[in-house]
């Protein structure tokens, strides 16, 4: 023991230390609040990086095809970036009118953690149902 301390004394000093400089309260992130839209300029990079891989298929560095579409993005005009940004637009009202039902469920207590209620998938439960609705058809 350092200086006389008794072992409760220590115990006591060395979970202080772990816990010292951890963040208290971590916000949990909900896994059903939806995604937030991309902007123009990576509603452009999804068609690019296609194009690109297919004109370099041995490049394997995603460095190098970010470089080449902010350089390809720069070089446009606003004529040129003009549906990008409406693709853009749409999506940034389709993702508010989500939030806004997201938002919605949240205000009533609607519980967005687990909404299926058990480890099933869909399709598990939809094959269920099927299963019971072929029962009772041969009941008849």
């Amino acid at each position: 023991m350092k200086g006389g301390e008794t072992k409760a004394q220590a115990k006591s000093t060395d979970e202080r230390l772990k816990t010292r400089g951890k963040k208290a309260g971590k916000k949990v992130k909900d896994p059903n609040k939806p995604k937030r839209p991309p902007s123009a300029f990576f509603v452009f990079l999804e068609g690019f990086r296609k194009e690109f891989n297919v004109a370099n298929p041995n490049n394997k560095s995603v460095g190098a095809v970010g470089k080449a579409a902010g350089a390809k993005w720069k070089s446009m005009t606003a004529d040129d970036k003009a549906p990008y940004v409406e693709k853009a637009e749409t999506k940034k009202t389709e993702y508010a009118k989500t939030m806004q039902k997201y938002n919605m469920k949240l205000a009533n207590g609607t519980s967005t953690a687990g909404d299926d209620d058990s480890d099933k998938s869909k399709s598990e439960v939809n094959d269920e149902n099927d299963a019971a609705s072929d029962e009772e058809e041969d009941d008849d």
